[in-house]
Protein backbone atom coordinates (compact mmCIF):
# COMPACT_ATOMS: atom_id res chain seq x y z
CA UNK A 1 0.00 0.00 0.00
CA UNK A 2 1.17 3.77 -0.84
CA UNK A 3 2.76 4.94 2.50
CA UNK A 4 0.74 8.25 1.52
CA UNK A 5 -2.82 6.25 1.79
CA UNK A 6 -1.52 4.54 5.13
CA UNK A 7 -0.78 7.95 6.81
CA UNK A 8 -4.05 8.99 5.64
CA UNK A 9 -5.88 5.88 7.11
CA UNK A 10 -4.28 6.64 10.39
CA UNK A 11 -4.90 10.03 10.46
CA UNK A 12 -8.49 9.06 10.02
CA UNK A 13 -8.26 6.98 12.96
CA UNK A 14 -6.56 9.28 15.31
CA UNK A 15 -9.71 12.16 14.19
CA UNK A 16 -12.59 9.75 15.13
CA UNK A 17 -10.49 9.61 18.72
CA UNK A 18 -9.08 6.72 18.68
CA UNK A 19 -6.17 5.70 20.97
CA UNK A 20 -4.28 3.68 18.84
CA UNK A 21 -4.64 2.93 14.67
CA UNK A 22 -3.26 0.10 13.31
CA UNK A 23 -2.65 -1.10 9.14
CA UNK A 24 -2.70 -4.70 8.65
CA UNK A 25 -1.97 -5.83 4.70
CA UNK A 26 -1.29 -9.04 3.61
CA UNK A 27 -0.87 -11.23 0.41
CA UNK A 28 -0.10 -15.02 1.04
CA UNK A 29 -0.32 -17.60 -1.76
CA UNK A 30 -0.53 -20.95 -0.76
CA UNK A 31 0.17 -24.47 -2.69
CA UNK A 32 -0.38 -28.03 -1.69
CA UNK A 33 -0.76 -31.31 -3.29
CA UNK A 34 -2.40 -33.98 -1.51
CA UNK A 35 -2.84 -37.83 -2.91
CA UNK A 36 -4.37 -40.78 -1.38
CA UNK A 37 -5.00 -44.30 -2.70
CA UNK A 38 -2.31 -43.57 -4.65
CA UNK A 39 -4.08 -40.78 -7.00
CA UNK A 40 -4.18 -37.19 -6.60
CA UNK A 41 -7.12 -36.11 -4.39
CA UNK A 42 -6.04 -31.85 -4.33
CA UNK A 43 -3.97 -30.20 -5.98
CA UNK A 44 -4.17 -26.50 -4.99
CA UNK A 45 -2.18 -22.74 -5.23
CA UNK A 46 -4.23 -19.77 -4.32
CA UNK A 47 -3.60 -16.52 -3.57
CA UNK A 48 -5.18 -14.39 -1.21
CA UNK A 49 -5.50 -10.40 -0.26
CA UNK A 50 -6.76 -8.33 1.96
CA UNK A 51 -6.13 -5.65 5.07
CA UNK A 52 -6.94 -5.04 8.69
CA UNK A 53 -7.86 -2.24 10.38
CA UNK A 54 -7.79 -1.68 14.29
CA UNK A 55 -8.69 1.03 16.31
CA UNK A 56 -8.00 0.49 20.20
CA UNK A 57 -9.91 2.48 22.53
CA UNK A 58 -8.74 2.30 25.89
CA UNK A 59 -8.82 -1.60 25.90
CA UNK A 60 -11.75 -1.85 23.35
CA UNK A 61 -10.96 -3.49 20.42
CA UNK A 62 -12.75 -2.69 16.87
CA UNK A 63 -11.83 -4.31 14.33
CA UNK A 64 -12.40 -4.75 10.44
CA UNK A 65 -10.90 -6.43 7.54
CA UNK A 66 -11.63 -6.04 3.30
CA UNK A 67 -10.08 -6.91 0.05
CA UNK A 68 -10.65 -3.79 -1.39
CA UNK A 69 -7.76 -1.29 -0.74
CA UNK A 70 -9.44 1.82 -2.58
CA UNK A 71 -9.06 4.39 -0.05
CA UNK A 72 -12.25 5.62 -0.15
CA UNK A 73 -13.53 2.18 1.05
CA UNK A 74 -11.15 2.10 3.80
CA UNK A 75 -11.91 5.49 5.39
CA UNK A 76 -15.66 4.31 5.01
CA UNK A 77 -14.46 0.90 7.45
CA UNK A 78 -12.95 3.60 9.68
CA UNK A 79 -15.73 5.52 10.20
CA UNK A 80 -18.29 2.82 10.40
CA UNK A 81 -15.89 1.14 13.35
CA UNK A 82 -16.05 4.43 14.72
CA UNK A 83 -19.58 5.22 14.49
CA UNK A 84 -20.58 1.80 16.10
CA UNK A 85 -19.14 3.02 19.02
CA UNK A 86 -20.54 6.79 18.59
CA UNK A 87 -17.33 8.28 18.38
CA UNK A 88 -17.53 11.85 17.13
CA UNK A 89 -14.66 13.76 15.05
CA UNK A 90 -11.70 15.48 16.69
CA UNK A 91 -9.56 17.69 15.38
CA UNK A 92 -5.88 16.61 14.86
CA UNK A 93 -2.75 17.42 12.67
CA UNK A 94 -1.82 15.47 9.95
CA UNK A 95 -0.02 11.63 10.46
CA UNK A 96 3.38 11.14 9.36
CA UNK A 97 5.06 7.84 9.55
CA UNK A 98 8.47 8.93 11.24
CA UNK A 99 9.11 6.26 13.61
CA UNK A 100 10.69 2.88 13.07
CA UNK A 101 10.96 0.83 9.66
CA UNK A 102 11.88 -2.20 9.40
CA UNK A 103 11.91 -4.44 5.85
CA UNK A 104 12.59 -8.35 6.22
CA UNK A 105 12.77 -10.79 3.71
CA UNK A 106 13.74 -14.54 2.52
CA UNK A 107 17.60 -15.63 4.20
CA UNK A 108 19.46 -16.78 0.40
CA UNK A 109 19.25 -19.82 1.93
CA UNK A 110 15.91 -20.45 1.04
CA UNK A 111 14.43 -22.09 -1.84
CA UNK A 112 11.69 -19.82 -3.06
CA UNK A 113 8.54 -22.32 -3.56
CA UNK A 114 6.60 -20.35 -6.06
CA UNK A 115 9.58 -21.27 -8.59
CA UNK A 116 9.32 -25.05 -7.88
CA UNK A 117 6.98 -26.91 -10.50
CA UNK A 118 4.27 -28.70 -8.62
CA UNK A 119 5.40 -32.26 -9.71
CA UNK A 120 8.51 -31.94 -7.54
CA UNK A 121 6.06 -32.48 -4.74
CA UNK A 122 4.00 -34.98 -6.49
CA UNK A 123 7.47 -36.53 -6.48
CA UNK A 124 7.66 -37.10 -2.96
CA UNK A 125 4.01 -37.95 -2.37
CA UNK A 126 4.74 -41.02 -5.00
CA UNK A 127 7.36 -42.07 -3.24
CA UNK A 128 6.23 -42.08 0.48
CA UNK A 129 3.11 -43.97 -0.91
CA UNK A 130 5.09 -47.07 -2.17
CA UNK A 131 7.54 -47.08 0.58
CA UNK A 132 4.51 -47.12 2.99
CA UNK A 133 2.54 -49.91 1.29
CA UNK A 134 6.16 -52.33 0.58
CA UNK A 135 5.97 -52.50 4.94
CA UNK A 136 3.48 -54.71 4.19
CA UNK A 137 0.20 -56.06 2.45
CA UNK A 138 -1.75 -55.17 5.64
CA UNK A 139 -1.02 -51.38 4.76
CA UNK A 140 -4.70 -50.74 2.99
CA UNK A 141 -4.42 -46.85 3.00
CA UNK A 142 -1.84 -44.00 2.38
CA UNK A 143 -2.40 -40.15 2.38
CA UNK A 144 0.23 -38.02 2.10
CA UNK A 145 0.68 -34.16 0.99
CA UNK A 146 3.12 -31.29 0.80
CA UNK A 147 1.99 -27.90 1.30
CA UNK A 148 4.03 -24.47 1.41
CA UNK A 149 2.63 -20.97 2.13
CA UNK A 150 4.44 -17.34 1.24
CA UNK A 151 3.15 -14.63 3.02
CA UNK A 152 4.02 -11.33 2.34
CA UNK A 153 3.00 -8.18 5.51
CA UNK A 154 3.16 -4.91 6.44
CA UNK A 155 2.49 -3.31 9.55
CA UNK A 156 2.17 0.09 10.17
CA UNK A 157 0.48 1.85 13.38
CA UNK A 158 -0.12 5.10 14.89
CA UNK A 159 3.23 5.02 16.74
CA UNK A 160 5.06 5.49 13.56
CA UNK A 161 5.38 1.74 13.24
CA UNK A 162 6.25 0.16 9.61
CA UNK A 163 7.39 -3.31 8.86
CA UNK A 164 7.06 -5.18 6.06
CA UNK A 165 7.91 -8.91 6.42
CA UNK A 166 8.18 -11.18 4.26
CA UNK A 167 7.52 -14.96 5.59
CA UNK A 168 7.60 -18.88 4.22
CA UNK A 169 6.13 -22.34 6.01
CA UNK A 170 6.12 -25.31 4.53
CA UNK A 171 4.80 -29.10 6.06
CA UNK A 172 4.07 -32.65 5.18
CA UNK A 173 1.92 -34.95 6.59
CA UNK A 174 1.90 -38.97 6.11
CA UNK A 175 -0.74 -40.82 7.50
CA UNK A 176 -0.44 -44.82 7.02
CA UNK A 177 -3.25 -47.38 7.49
CA UNK A 178 -3.09 -51.23 8.47
CA UNK A 179 -5.62 -53.33 8.45
CA UNK A 180 -6.63 -56.49 10.10
CA UNK A 181 -9.72 -58.99 10.49
CA UNK A 182 -11.90 -55.69 10.17
CA UNK A 183 -9.57 -53.70 12.71
CA UNK A 184 -7.34 -50.58 11.97
CA UNK A 185 -4.39 -48.36 12.89
CA UNK A 186 -3.21 -45.33 12.12
CA UNK A 187 -0.08 -43.91 12.21
CA UNK A 188 1.17 -40.68 11.25
CA UNK A 189 4.15 -38.18 10.64
CA UNK A 190 3.76 -34.40 10.22
CA UNK A 191 6.68 -32.38 10.02
CA UNK A 192 7.03 -28.68 9.10
CA UNK A 193 9.62 -25.95 9.12
CA UNK A 194 10.17 -22.25 8.27
CA UNK A 195 12.02 -23.06 4.99
CA UNK A 196 11.14 -23.34 1.67
CA UNK A 197 11.45 -26.26 -0.63
CA UNK A 198 14.80 -27.16 0.90
CA UNK A 199 12.55 -28.43 3.39
CA UNK A 200 11.41 -30.93 0.90
CA UNK A 201 14.81 -31.86 -0.44
CA UNK A 202 16.46 -32.58 2.74
CA UNK A 203 12.89 -34.31 4.00
CA UNK A 204 13.94 -38.34 4.67
CA UNK A 205 10.78 -39.10 3.32
CA UNK A 206 11.58 -43.05 3.30
CA UNK A 207 12.34 -43.01 6.32
CA UNK A 208 9.27 -41.35 7.42
CA UNK A 209 6.82 -43.87 5.21
CA UNK A 210 8.92 -47.04 6.63
CA UNK A 211 8.56 -45.62 9.91
CA UNK A 212 4.72 -44.22 9.84
CA UNK A 213 4.14 -48.20 8.36
CA UNK A 214 5.70 -50.03 10.34
CA UNK A 215 4.21 -48.55 13.45
CA UNK A 216 0.54 -48.97 12.53
CA UNK A 217 1.51 -52.47 11.79
CA UNK A 218 2.94 -53.47 15.06
CA UNK A 219 -0.03 -51.64 16.99
CA UNK A 220 -2.51 -53.04 15.32
CA UNK A 221 -1.67 -56.23 17.39
CA UNK A 222 -1.45 -54.62 20.42
CA UNK A 223 -3.97 -55.20 23.06
CA UNK A 224 -5.41 -52.52 25.28
CA UNK A 225 -4.62 -50.97 28.91
CA UNK A 226 -6.94 -51.06 31.66
CA UNK A 227 -8.46 -47.73 32.82
CA UNK A 228 -7.10 -46.31 36.13
CA UNK A 229 -5.03 -43.92 37.85
CA UNK A 230 -0.76 -44.45 37.18
CA UNK A 231 2.21 -43.43 36.69
CA UNK A 232 2.82 -42.26 33.10
CA UNK A 233 5.85 -41.69 31.34
CA UNK A 234 5.50 -39.41 28.22
CA UNK A 235 7.68 -39.66 25.16
CA UNK A 236 9.73 -36.45 24.17
CA UNK A 237 8.38 -34.37 21.33
CA UNK A 238 4.82 -34.10 20.50
CA UNK A 239 4.14 -35.08 24.21
CA UNK A 240 4.18 -31.53 24.30
CA UNK A 241 0.79 -30.97 23.03
CA UNK A 242 -0.40 -31.47 26.49
CA UNK A 243 1.91 -28.78 28.37
CA UNK A 244 0.67 -26.35 25.04
CA UNK A 245 -2.83 -27.22 25.66
CA UNK A 246 -3.85 -27.36 29.04
CA UNK A 247 -1.07 -24.80 30.18
CA UNK A 248 0.02 -22.76 27.95
CA UNK A 249 -3.04 -21.22 26.91
CA UNK A 250 -3.88 -20.61 30.32
CA UNK A 251 -0.56 -18.70 30.31
CA UNK A 252 -1.53 -16.21 27.71
CA UNK A 253 -2.89 -12.84 28.28
CA UNK A 254 -6.14 -13.76 26.35
CA UNK A 255 -6.77 -16.03 29.29
CA UNK A 256 -5.56 -14.21 32.04
CA UNK A 257 -7.39 -10.46 31.45
CA UNK A 258 -10.35 -12.65 31.25
CA UNK A 259 -9.82 -14.30 34.72
CA UNK A 260 -10.22 -17.59 33.26
CA UNK A 261 -7.34 -19.12 33.77
CA UNK A 262 -6.44 -21.11 36.58
CA UNK A 263 -2.83 -19.27 36.59
CA UNK A 264 -4.60 -15.67 37.05
CA UNK A 265 -2.44 -14.03 40.11
CA UNK A 266 -0.23 -16.55 40.69
CA UNK A 267 3.68 -15.62 39.10
CA UNK A 268 6.27 -15.87 41.35
CA UNK A 269 4.76 -18.88 43.06
CA UNK A 270 5.46 -22.34 42.67
CA UNK A 271 3.09 -24.45 39.84
CA UNK A 272 5.27 -27.28 39.91
CA UNK A 273 8.65 -29.53 40.68
CA UNK A 274 11.82 -27.35 40.97
CA UNK A 275 12.79 -30.00 37.86
CA UNK A 276 10.55 -28.12 35.45
CA UNK A 277 11.60 -25.24 33.04
CA UNK A 278 9.15 -23.76 30.25
CA UNK A 279 9.62 -21.42 27.35
CA UNK A 280 7.68 -20.33 24.98
CA UNK A 281 10.28 -19.49 22.17
CA UNK A 282 10.25 -17.51 18.66
CA UNK A 283 13.73 -17.05 18.19
CA UNK A 284 14.37 -20.76 17.58
CA UNK A 285 16.14 -21.05 13.82
CA UNK A 286 13.73 -22.74 11.06
CA UNK A 287 10.80 -24.35 13.95
CA UNK A 288 7.30 -24.14 12.27
CA UNK A 289 5.83 -21.45 15.07
CA UNK A 290 9.44 -18.93 14.50
CA UNK A 291 9.39 -15.89 13.74
CA UNK A 292 11.00 -12.78 13.29
CA UNK A 293 8.30 -9.90 14.39
CA UNK A 294 4.81 -10.82 15.50
CA UNK A 295 1.40 -9.84 13.91
CA UNK A 296 1.64 -6.61 16.08
CA UNK A 297 5.41 -5.60 14.44
CA UNK A 298 6.71 -6.28 17.30
CA UNK A 299 10.10 -8.28 17.34
CA UNK A 300 10.15 -11.79 18.80
CA UNK A 301 11.77 -12.95 22.03
CA UNK A 302 12.55 -15.85 24.01
CA UNK A 303 9.85 -16.13 27.35
CA UNK A 304 10.35 -17.70 30.47
CA UNK A 305 6.93 -19.20 31.46
CA UNK A 306 8.24 -21.31 34.43
CA UNK A 307 11.66 -21.51 36.28
CA UNK A 308 12.87 -24.54 38.51
CA UNK A 309 9.30 -24.94 39.28
CA UNK A 310 8.12 -21.10 39.67
CA UNK A 311 5.48 -19.57 37.08
CA UNK A 312 7.72 -16.73 36.09
CA UNK A 313 6.01 -14.86 32.68
CA UNK A 314 2.68 -14.71 30.52
CA UNK A 315 2.38 -14.39 26.98
CA UNK A 316 1.31 -11.29 26.08
CA UNK A 317 0.34 -9.10 23.22
CA UNK A 318 -0.90 -4.85 23.52
CA UNK A 319 -4.49 -5.18 24.86
CA UNK A 320 -3.25 -8.08 26.54
CA UNK A 321 -0.38 -5.68 28.24
CA UNK A 322 -2.52 -2.79 28.68
CA UNK A 323 -5.31 -5.03 30.93
CA UNK A 324 -2.74 -6.68 32.94
CA UNK A 325 0.31 -4.91 32.85
CA UNK A 326 2.32 -7.66 31.61
CA UNK A 327 5.12 -6.85 29.59
CA UNK A 328 4.62 -7.57 25.73
CA UNK A 329 6.57 -10.36 24.53
CA UNK A 330 5.83 -9.97 21.08
CA UNK A 331 3.12 -13.01 21.14
CA UNK A 332 0.20 -11.03 18.95
CA UNK A 333 -0.21 -13.62 16.02
CA UNK A 334 -3.33 -13.98 14.09
CA UNK A 335 -4.03 -16.32 11.24
CA UNK A 336 -4.72 -14.05 8.20
CA UNK A 337 -5.88 -10.15 7.77
CA UNK A 338 -9.36 -11.53 8.81
CA UNK A 339 -8.92 -11.71 12.51
CA UNK A 340 -7.27 -9.10 15.03
CA UNK A 341 -3.97 -10.40 16.67
CA UNK A 342 -4.06 -11.87 20.34
CA UNK A 343 -1.88 -13.20 22.68
CA UNK A 344 -0.55 -16.71 21.31
CA UNK A 345 2.04 -19.17 21.61
CA UNK A 346 5.32 -19.55 19.00
CA UNK A 347 7.77 -22.66 19.64
CA UNK A 348 6.75 -24.11 23.46
CA UNK A 349 8.42 -25.93 25.05
CA UNK A 350 9.41 -27.72 28.68
CA UNK A 351 12.90 -27.61 28.33
CA UNK A 352 15.93 -30.98 29.09
CA UNK A 353 16.02 -32.16 32.57
CA UNK A 354 18.88 -34.07 34.22
CA UNK A 355 17.10 -37.57 34.59
CA UNK A 356 17.37 -40.95 32.50
CA UNK A 357 15.13 -42.86 30.50
CA UNK A 358 16.27 -46.08 32.76
CA UNK A 359 16.12 -43.95 35.80
CA UNK A 360 12.51 -42.94 34.72
CA UNK A 361 11.57 -46.61 34.37
CA UNK A 362 12.64 -48.29 37.38
CA UNK A 363 10.81 -46.13 39.40
CA UNK A 364 7.33 -47.34 38.30
CA UNK A 365 6.66 -50.51 39.15
CA UNK A 366 3.06 -51.18 36.95
CA UNK A 367 2.12 -47.77 35.02
CA UNK A 368 1.82 -46.74 30.74
CA UNK A 369 4.57 -45.46 28.48
CA UNK A 370 3.27 -42.83 26.16
CA UNK A 371 5.78 -42.96 23.35
CA UNK A 372 3.64 -41.03 20.98
CA UNK A 373 0.65 -38.74 21.88
CA UNK A 374 -1.83 -38.35 19.31
CA UNK A 375 -5.29 -35.65 18.83
CA UNK A 376 -7.37 -34.92 21.85
CA UNK A 377 -9.29 -31.69 23.37
CA UNK A 378 -8.78 -29.39 25.67
CA UNK A 379 -11.03 -26.87 27.87
CA UNK A 380 -8.79 -23.66 27.76
CA UNK A 381 -10.78 -22.20 30.94
CA UNK A 382 -10.17 -25.23 33.05
CA UNK A 383 -7.17 -26.71 31.84
CA UNK A 384 -9.05 -30.11 31.55
CA UNK A 385 -7.86 -32.31 28.70
CA UNK A 386 -8.21 -35.94 27.10
CA UNK A 387 -5.37 -37.00 24.75
CA UNK A 388 -5.17 -40.05 22.84
CA UNK A 389 -2.12 -42.58 23.34
CA UNK A 390 -0.86 -43.42 19.57
CA UNK A 391 2.05 -45.29 20.46
CA UNK A 392 1.53 -46.71 24.21
CA UNK A 393 3.43 -49.78 26.14
CA UNK A 394 2.68 -51.00 29.33
CA UNK A 395 5.46 -50.61 32.32
CA UNK A 396 6.35 -53.59 34.29
CA UNK A 397 8.67 -53.80 37.15
CA UNK A 398 10.57 -51.20 35.58
CA UNK A 399 10.99 -52.31 32.65
CA UNK A 400 8.66 -51.52 28.92
CA UNK A 401 6.54 -54.66 28.08
CA UNK A 402 3.83 -55.16 26.12
CA UNK A 403 2.46 -52.32 23.75
CA UNK A 404 -1.24 -50.83 24.13
CA UNK A 405 -3.51 -49.11 21.76
CA UNK A 406 -6.42 -47.09 22.73
CA UNK A 407 -5.24 -45.42 25.89
CA UNK A 408 -6.48 -41.71 26.46
CA UNK A 409 -4.75 -39.44 28.85
CA UNK A 410 -7.02 -37.31 31.30
CA UNK A 411 -6.75 -34.53 33.61
CA UNK A 412 -6.18 -31.03 34.15
CA UNK A 413 -3.06 -29.41 33.41
CA UNK A 414 -2.50 -27.11 36.47
CA UNK A 415 -2.79 -30.26 38.46
CA UNK A 416 -0.40 -32.48 36.72
CA UNK A 417 2.13 -30.33 36.48
CA UNK A 418 3.00 -30.78 40.10
CA UNK A 419 2.94 -34.05 39.46
CA UNK A 420 5.65 -34.17 37.15
CA UNK A 421 8.90 -35.41 39.08
CA UNK A 422 11.25 -36.64 36.42
CA UNK A 423 12.64 -34.73 33.50
CA UNK A 424 14.67 -36.76 30.71
CA UNK A 425 17.54 -35.07 28.90
CA UNK A 426 16.17 -35.85 25.16
CA UNK A 427 14.45 -32.56 24.12
CA UNK A 428 12.56 -32.82 20.76
CA UNK A 429 10.30 -30.62 18.93
CA UNK A 430 7.54 -31.22 16.84
CA UNK A 431 5.35 -29.11 14.42
CA UNK A 432 1.72 -28.41 15.06
CA UNK A 433 -1.45 -25.77 14.16
CA UNK A 434 -3.42 -24.21 17.11
CA UNK A 435 -6.18 -22.89 17.05
CA UNK A 436 -8.37 -19.99 18.70
CA UNK A 437 -10.27 -16.52 19.19
CA UNK A 438 -7.44 -15.51 16.11
CA UNK A 439 -7.46 -18.26 14.09
CA UNK A 440 -5.42 -21.04 13.04
CA UNK A 441 -1.71 -20.34 13.18
CA UNK A 442 1.51 -22.61 13.16
CA UNK A 443 3.44 -23.44 16.32
CA UNK A 444 5.91 -25.81 17.87
CA UNK A 445 5.27 -28.35 20.58
CA UNK A 446 8.31 -29.64 22.47
CA UNK A 447 9.34 -31.89 25.66
CA UNK A 448 12.13 -34.24 26.67
CA UNK A 449 10.77 -37.66 27.77
CA UNK A 450 9.24 -37.04 31.37
CA UNK A 451 7.31 -38.80 34.21
CA UNK A 452 4.26 -38.10 36.00
CA UNK A 453 3.58 -39.83 38.93
CA UNK A 454 -0.15 -39.75 38.73
CA UNK A 455 -2.69 -39.25 35.49
CA UNK A 456 -5.96 -41.14 34.93
CA UNK A 457 -5.85 -43.10 32.07
CA UNK A 458 -8.74 -44.60 29.91
CA UNK A 459 -8.17 -47.93 28.51
CA UNK A 460 -10.46 -51.08 28.73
Amino acid sequence: MNPSNIETLIDAGKKRKADFVEIYEEESRNSSIALRDQKIEQSLAATDYGIGIRLIYGTDVLYAYTSNDDLEHLLSLINLLADSRGEGAASSGAFTLAGSSSKYSFSPRVHDPRKVAPFRKLELLQTADHIARKVSSKIVQVGVSASDIVTNVLIANSEGLFVEDLRVRSRFYLSVTAEKSGERFVASESPGAVKGFEFFESLPVEELARSAGERALFMLDAGYIEGKKMPVIMGNGFGGVIFHEACGHPLETEAIRKKSSPFVGKLGEQIAQSCLTAYDDGTIEDQYGTIRVDDEGMPTQRTLLIQNGVLKGYLSDRVGSLETGVPRTGSGRRESYQYAPVSRMRNTYIAAGNDTMDSMLASVDFGLYAKRMGGGSVNPATGEFNFAVEEGYVIRNGKIAEPVRGATLIGKGHEILPGISMVGKDLELAAGTCGASSGSIPVTVGQPSLKVDEILVGGR
